[in-house]
């Protein structure tokens, strides 16, 4: 019996190899392979309103912006990630699949994933170096969650929700502020929960099961 992708051990070099020829996009964590699962309109939607808005603020700078098909690396987890958007100020290489040395992260979430993101992922990126701003971004609601590093090398997180302006830091050519109303652009949100709900006493968030976090 064929064993699942997520049981085969690889590493860093035979992932890279057998990502360029997948039939779809895997993730890698150490030394473990994992299939994606493919997103819904709503999320492609958040994702690009935030990539475009994201590109055009930083055109003309060092930086770039990417969306979900190049990887970050994280040397220190042994892991690769597809991040939904992310921005790169590290040096241009027109040929590589992947940047170790992202500014910022953002992570649109889906039920499939949403525990991973919150957790594993999470905790994964804040060990990059370079990383200074890791937004979580809710598909049901305007809700968003800015992780910002500060000076100590800790994280803060800041809370945002409708009516608010998320703003963002880590950029090199300036503050970003965006309305959360621009990021849920021609998006149909629904009234229901979405299977999230604050923890007061960690300031966690904490999912039901996934038939109250059904896209």
């Amino acid at each position: 019996m064929p064993v699942p992708n997520k049981f085969m051990h690889m590493t860093v070099e035979q992932y890279l190899r057998s990502e360029a020829t997948a039939p779809g996009r895997r993730e890698f964590v150490d030394g473990q392979v994992f299939a994606m699962s493919g997103s819904t309109r709503r999320h492609n939607i958040i994702a690009g309103n935030i990539h475009s808005i994201l590109r055009a603020h930083i055109r003309g700078s060092r930086c770039r912006a990417y969306m979900e098909a190049v990887k970050a690396r994280v040397e220190a987890a042994n892991c690769f990630y597809y991040p939904d958007v992310m921005v790169s100020c590290d040096e241009y290489d027109s040929k590589s699949v992947f940047t170790n040395s992202p500014v910022m992260i953002v992570e649109v979430l889906s039920p499939s994933t949403a525990a991973i993101d919150r957790r594993e992922k999470r905790v994964n990126y804040m060990k990059i170096e370079t990383l200074n701003e890791l937004v979580i971004v809710h598909q049901k609601r305007q809700r968003i969650e800015l992780y910002r590093r500060v000076s100590d090398g800790t994280w803060d997180v800041i809370k945002f929700g409708p009516g608010d302006d998320l703003v963002l830091e880590s950029l090199s050519n300036g503050a970003l502020t965006i309305p959360l109303a621009a990021i849920y652009e021609e998006v149909d949100l629904d009234s229901g929960d979405d299977g999230s709900f604050v923890n007061e006493e960690t300031a966690e968030y904490e999912f039901d099961d996934d038939s109250d976090f059904v896209e």
